[in-house]
C-alpha cells in the first residue's frame, strides 16, 4: 500500500514539473506508437530515439529510431522471446526495419498524415505460420488529430497490410486509438485493433480484435515510461492469460546537442 501511495504522490508531482517526454500536456515529442498501434507522429530531423518493449512471457524488443531529414525517419529493431528469466533465449529469426515519411503536418482542419513500414511484430515468432504472436504493421498509413479538451485529446486511424501472410490472413487492418493528457507528465492511451487479418485461423486470433490500454508517464528529459494492458478481450487463442501486462521504456534525444 506504501507503494501506491509514493506512486500517486510522484504522479501528482510530475504534473507540475516540465514535460520533455512523449506524454501529457507538455509533451516535447510526438507519440509515434501508441502501444502497439502506429500512428502518424515522426521523429523530428536530429533526433534519436530508443525504446525497450518488456512483455509477457520474458519477450523484450530493443528499438533504434534516427530522425534523418524533415518528415522522413527510420529504424531498426530486434528483440526475442524469454530474453527475460530462465531457460534458452527465443531471438528473433531477423531484425525489424521500420521507415515513416510524413506527407501532411496538421492543420487546423486537417490530420497529419504518415505512411510507413514496419516489420516488428510482438511476442514470440511461430516459425511453422511465419509470423508474430502480434503481427508486425508491414506497410501502414496513419491519421492523426490533437483537440483540445481539459488539456489536449488525440485521435488516431491506422491501415496496415501485414506481410505476414503465410498462415493466409491476408487482409487489410484497421486500428483506432486515443490519447488524453492528464496535467503536464501523464496521458491514458488506447487502441483497439480490428485484426481483420488475425481472426481466420485455428491458433491465434479468436474474432474480437486486440483492445489495448495503458498509461505513459515522463519520467525525466526525454524518457517516458509505459505501463500498457494488453489484448483485454482475451483475442489470443495460443495464451491461456488475460490482460498481458508489458512495460515501455523510451528515450528520445537531439544528437546536435
Amino acid at each position: 500500500m506504501k507503494k501506491v501511495i509514493l506512486f500517486c504522490i510522484c504522479l501528482l508531482f510530475s504534473s507540475y514539473s516540465f514535460s520533455q517526454g512523449t506524454a501529457g500536456e507538455s509533451a516535447k515529442y510526438e507519440n509515434r506508437i501508441l502501444i502497439d498501434m502506429p500512428t502518424a507522429g515522426i521523429l523530428e530531423k536530429g533526433f534519436v530515439g530508443t525504446t525497450s518493449d518488456v512483455l509477457p512471457g520474458g519477450a523484450l524488443i530493443e528499438i533504434l529510431e534516427v530522425g534523418a531529414f524533415d518528415n522522413i525517419s527510420f529504424g531498426i529493431s530486434y528483440g526475442g522471446s524469454n530474453i527475460i528469466g530462465a531457460g534458452y533465449p527465443g531471438w528473433y529469426k531477423y531484425p525489424g526495419v521500420n521507415f515513416r515519411f510524413r506527407l501532411f503536418n496538421e492543420s487546423f482542419g486537417m490530420p497529419a498524415l504518415t505512411f510507413g513500414f514496419d516489420s516488428q511484430g510482438k511476442g514470440p515468432y511461430f516459425d511453422s505460420s511465419g509470423r508474430y504472436a502480434i503481427k508486425s504493421p508491414g506497410f501502414f498509413s496513419a491519421v492523426s488529430k490533437n483537440f483540445a479538451f481539459m488539456g489536449f485529446f488525440s485521435v488516431h486511424g491506422t491501415l496496415n497490410y501485414s506481410l505476414e501472410n503465410k498462415d493466409g490472413d491476408n487482409y487489410v487492418n484497421l486500428s483506432l486509438g486515443f490519447e488524453k493528457t492528464i496535467g503536464a507528465s501523464l496521458s491514458v492511451i488506447g487502441e483497439y485493433n480490428f485484426a481483420f487479418n488475425d481472426n481466420n485461423t485455428k491458433y491465434f486470433g479468436d474474432g474480437n480484435g486486440y483492445l489495448n490500454m495503458g498509461l505513459s508517464w515522463v519520467m525525466g528529459e526525454g524518457f517516458t515510461l509505459g505501463f500498457d494492458l494488453r489484448d483485454l478481450l482475451n483475442n489470443q487463442k495460443w495464451s491461456p492469460t488475460t490482460a498481458d501486462r508489458s512495460i515501455k521504456i523510451e528515450y528520445i534525444k537531439n544528437i546536435f546537442k
